[in-house]
């Protein structure tokens, strides 16, 4: 089977639409995404993500065959006070640099590995899944907040 490359453009536009957060203003950075997160801790959290993932490709990579070194879910409770404390700019900065790298590192990532870590989680390879969920929450977030100012 060969692994479908369209990974690259959903990532790439996921990377894209992260970018653009760092238009937004350090109040609209701070809004409130559901009940625990911000806009800034929704980005911090992506960054988080893309280097487990970075760490998976790393590992996998040196040991010639799927490595997945185990993350317990509760990391995003465990983290989120650290989160919380990244000002708002700089988790901007690690969400875009983070997706960039990532993004990169996977267009030049050994195909027969590539598809290996797909088959085994598809959201390592294809970002754009976890990003846009999370951008989605954001975005609706600042929206509702918009509508709710004027």
């Amino acid at each position: 089977m060969t692994l479908d490359r369209s990974f690259i453009e959903l990532n790439s536009a996921s990377t894209e639409r992260i970018r653009t957060m760092a238009k937004l203003s350090d109040k609209e950075l701070q809004h409130r995404v559901g009940e625990h997160w911000t806009v800034a801790v929704v980005l911090a959290h992506l960054a988080f993500w893309d280097r487990r993932v970075m760490y998976v490709l790393d590992a996998t990579e040196q040991d010639g065959k799927l490595s997945t070194p185990s993350v317990d879910i509760a990391v995003n409770d465990i983290s989120l006070p650290l989160w919380a404390a990244i000002p708002p700019r700089e988790a901007v900065r690690l969400a875009v640099e983070g997706a960039e790298k990532l993004d990169k590192r996977l267009e030049e990532y050994p195909p027969h590995l590539l598809e290996e870590i797909y088959n085994y989680n598809k959201r390592w390879i294809v970002r754009a899944l976890h990003r846009n969920e999370h951008l989605d929450e954001a975005d609706a977030a600042l929206k509702d907040w918009n509508i709710n100012r004027q």
